[in-house]
């Protein structure tokens, strides 16, 4: 699930290597709120889900994603 979300983090010029768990992509990688979104709806297409706006804010890290992507997967199976 990291590689995947790396791979999408590449499309915004981030090298692999400032890719860590607690890296922040505003504060660390430079994205913009713009950048965001999209990353967003490249995550959604990327894994098959809709992320509802009021869940942006968990998303900030890679911590957050791989916990919200890891929770998303776990609610699906059990569905």
């Amino acid at each position: 699930m990291k590689e995947r979300v790396t791979e999408i983090l590449k499309n915004f010029g981030v090298s692999e290597s400032a890719v860590t768990n607690d890296v922040h992509f505003v504060r660390d990688l430079g994205l913009d709120s713009l950048d965001t979104v999209d990353l967003i709806m490249q995550l959604e297409q990327e894994f098959g889900i809709r992320i509802p706006d009021e869940d942006y804010g968990k998303l900030t890290t890679m911590q957050g994603v791989l916990d919200y992507l890891q929770y998303e997967q776990q609610v699906s199976v059990a569905a």
